[in-house]
């Protein structure tokens, strides 16, 4: 018994005060705190697979399409941030979290709609004064409208995301970080998949009551069921009372936002730091394929029928790009699959970083057989290291616990997280190369549903670690996890003077907005070169092999290289194979 206290437990004395433990969630609470992230989605594929096609038929062009898009980005890069910070401060009885999912999926629902019924609004308004609904100066106005509103939509998800993040951190026992962002992409992976299969059918024809053309069904489809599954979520899942924690700290305006920003980033613990670099280069990667990949197919199906009809007169050319748009639809439906079936499957697979809390005689807070590997116990990882539990806490092992550990069975040892994100980035780097071979739509449609694997990784990873980190740290000041006294960081962060407490940087909602910073800043380096490469590739509309998306792929395969450098440099935990021996020596 001495000897496994000295393995978990490198405080010698009893002076520990701490006397609670992190309880382990179901299976239906994750479920419920992350579905919704499903909503979400839906919201996210809509714009992403159907937006850019919706502004090209309102008459832009690609090289002011991408200008257009570097909306996500910069509403990323300054919403999440100050979200995160207010939310960190908001003493709401209700929670800091669940305000701000609440209003952004108002907001959202609200800017999709009036986006997809723009040329009504607009026309309709203009019509008031006499302007002729077929003239130019309509036209450009209800481009200039839409392209306001695409601004609004992605200003409003940003919040919706920054809030759900947060709250999945906050809710979720330090040893489940893993698993429920698990859950969160399993959740988005579902969100993926009837957001493409709905676009991938012809809507206006068996749902006509919600408009007239695919966009404007698609986006009513997006809101009711965003509106269902954050008002589930946010019912059945309470925060703790933000209220008991003490007064926020003082605000100045956005001035003082914006400071208090770069003084976090400076202060930022070195993990997190690290997985910030990564996410950079990664995401130069993904933006243009996320936001290309539908025009991409769309182009090679054109190519396809040119050849059969080289003589197309301009309303023959538009129903076909419009087909080639649901052809594009449909392989970002297998793409939605893969990446479901992927969030299912690594987490068997791919070890946990922690093991989970062990009572007396071996035994481990009970987990269920959908939530694998459950990381938790931190024992002896890192300069963290579990309480000893109480006595009344101690059971003997359920059906759910020895499932998981027969589901242990097919777990790669050496795959880590780590090095499962690092070999991501390579397989996403190998597809991008891949399309100077692709010649039609259906070896791209095979290429995009690989493609799944690695954006499933991209999706838990990287939140993950941050998630562990932030978890991790916040146990530690709440008494939950006791430091390793021979480690001066972790005593020092047990007792709230390392310098990310003392600038606040270690806050979720802080944390999480500068991560958000290094995914949506290199999306707007992504943006720029890829209007750079329009500009110069790209051929006037319905002229056959317009190569200038495949090379803004390819870029973004080239960052994801780099990527994939940076990822060795990020640090893993361990659990130390002593402490697994002396739990297995332990008397019950």
């Amino acid at each position: 018994m001495d000897e496994f206290q000295k393995v978990i437990s490198p405080v010698e004395s009893d002076d520990w005060q701490g006397d609670q433990e992190e309880e382990t969630k179901s299976t239906l609470f994750l479920f419920l705190l992350t579905l919704g992230g499903l909503g979400l989605q839906i919201g996210w594929s809509v714009e992403t697979s159907n937006g850019s096609p919706y502004l090209l038929s309102l008459g832009l062009s690609k090289s002011m399409l991408a200008l257009v898009w570097i909306a996500g980005p910069l509403s990323g890069a300054l919403v999440q941030p100050y979200v995160g910070m207010k939310s960190d401060n908001c003493r709401i009885r209700w929670g800091k979290r669940r305000p701000f999912i609440v209003g952004g999926a108002a907001a959202t629902i609200v800017s999709l709609m009036v986006l997809a019924w723009a040329a009504e609004i607009v026309g309709g308004f203009l019509a008031i004064f006499g302007a002729d609904r077929e003239g130019n100066f309509v036209k450009t106005s209800i481009m200039m409208f839409a392209v306001l509103f695409v601004y609004v939509l992605d200003f409003a998800i940003n919040v919706i995301q920054a809030g759900i993040r947060a709250f999945i951190v906050d809710v979720s026992p330090t040893h489940q970080q893993e698993a429920a962002n698990a859950w969160m992409i399993r959740a988005s992976g579902v969100g993926n998949i009837l957001g493409y299969l709905a676009g991938n059918a012809d809507l206006p024809k068996y749902l006509p009551f919600f408009g007239d053309s695919q966009f404007k069904a698609l986006c009513a489809i997006a809101c009711i069921i965003m509106a269902i599954t954050v008002g589930i979520s946010c019912l059945s899942v309470s925060e703790r009372d933000p209220t008991f924690e003490g007064p926020p700290a003082p605000q100045e305006g956005l001035l003082n936002f914006f400071r208090s920003l770069a003084k976090s980033v400076r202060s930022l613990p070195l993990q997190i730091k690290k997985v910030c670099e990564v996410q950079f280069f990664a995401w130069i990667g993904w933006f243009p394929f996320l936001f290309y990949i539908t025009t991409y197919i769309g182009d090679l199906y054109f190519d396809q029928e040119y050849e059969k009809n080289p003589n197309m007169t301009e309303d023959e050319i538009t129903a076909v790009l419009e087909k080639g748009t649901r052809v594009g639809t449909g392989a970002l439906l297998i793409f939605s699959v893969t990446t479901f079936a992927a969030s299912v499957f690594l987490p068997f697979i791919i070890p946990p970083t922690y093991s989970p809390p062990e009572a007396a005689g071996g035994a481990t807070t009970p987990m269920t057989p959908m939530t694998p590997g459950t990381p938790g116990g931190l024992a002896g990882s890192g300069y963290f290291s579990l309480k000893e539990p109480s006595r009344s806490s101690r059971h003997s092992k359920s059906l759910s616990a020895r499932l998981t550990e027969y589901g242990n069975v097919f777990q790669i040892q050496s795959l880590t997280l780590r090095r499962s994100w690092f070999l991501s980035h390579l397989m996403f780097a190998a597809l991008m190369a891949a399309t100077f071979f692709v010649r039609g739509t259906t070896s791209a449609t095979i290429l995009v549903g690989l493609i799944g694997i690695p954006w499933a990784l991209t999706n838990w990873a990287p939140f993950a670690l941050l998630s562990s980190e932030i978890s991790k740290r916040d146990a530690m000041r709440r008494g939950l996890l006791r430091p390793d006294p021979s480690d001066r960081e972790a005593s020092r962060i047990a007792s709230g003077e390392d310098d990310a407490a003392e600038s606040g940087a270690d806050q979720t909602g802080v944390i999480l907005g500068i991560h958000n910073v290094a995914i949506a800043a290199p999306q707007v380096i992504a943006t720029l070169f890829s209007s750079v490469i329009f500009k110069f590739l790209q051929k006037p509309r319905g002229t056959p092999d317009d190569n200038s998306v495949a090379w803004v792929l390819r870029f973004g395969g080239c960052c994801a290289l780099v990527a994939a450098w940076f990822t060795l440099r990020v640090h893993e935990d361990k659990e130390d194979p002593e402490a697994v021996i002396a739990r297995r020596r332990r008397p019950s």
